[in-house]
């Protein structure tokens, strides 16, 4: 077999990497990311250092010397493409964030039996079953998410709690979903005719 030669100790330590709070990318990637006007902006706040080691005059001076006239051109055009389908993306989740509405429905079971359901609470950011697990701790009572049958997921709460509902939503959330975006819906189950 052959021997492995000792060339001294290797020192190894570890690096600490430094990630965007806006794209979670490194910075030196930023650029790829869509978000390179914001993500700059972070990177001058947060760690000013790093900052003008990428963005300097002589840095940027540097990076631009190695190319040619026509690949800045199209790399400034790409830029400006990632930024304004950014922007779109962003733009449209607001508005379909704004146009959205959360029910909350009152539904009667059999007899004097209610639950109460709550749908469209995704749409504002809210993890369906953080929220389901807070509202059973919250009214002791049992609830769970359920999928409907148009297909999305609606969380299911024992009880007529659709008041206190409303009110521990615009309490502990209001300020991911507005008031106006929630609406109040009294559904009453059919009786079977004899």
């Amino acid at each position: 077999m052959a021997e492995v030669a000792e060339s001294g100790p290797i020192d190894s330590q570890a690096k600490n990497v430094v990630y965007c709070g806006v794209c979670t990318l490194p910075p030196e990637y930023c650029e790829f990311g869509g978000t390179a006007k914001k993500c700059e902006e972070w990177l001058s706040d947060n760690h000013p250092d790093f900052y003008k080691q990428l963005y300097s005059e002589e840095a940027l001076s540097a990076n631009l010397s190695t190319l040619s006239v026509s690949v800045r051109e199209r790399a400034a055009k790409d830029a400006a493409k990632k930024e304004a389908k950014a922007a779109m993306v962003e733009a449209r989740d607001a508005e379909r964030k704004a146009a959205s509405k959360v029910q909350i429905k009152r539904v009667e079971r059999n007899k004097r039996k209610h639950v109460t359901v709550i749908t469209g609470l995704e749409v504002h950011g809210l993890e369906n079953k953080k929220v389901a697990k807070d509202l059973g701790k919250k009214f002791a009572t049992g609830s769970s998410v359920t999928k409907s049958a148009a297909g999305t997921e609606e969380i299911t709460v024992q009880g007529d709690v659709s008041d206190d509902v409303r009110e521990w939503l615009l309490e502990v959330h209001g300020k991911e979903i507005p008031e106006a975006n929630i609406e109040m819906v009294e559904d009453k189950k059919k009786k079977a005719s004899s």
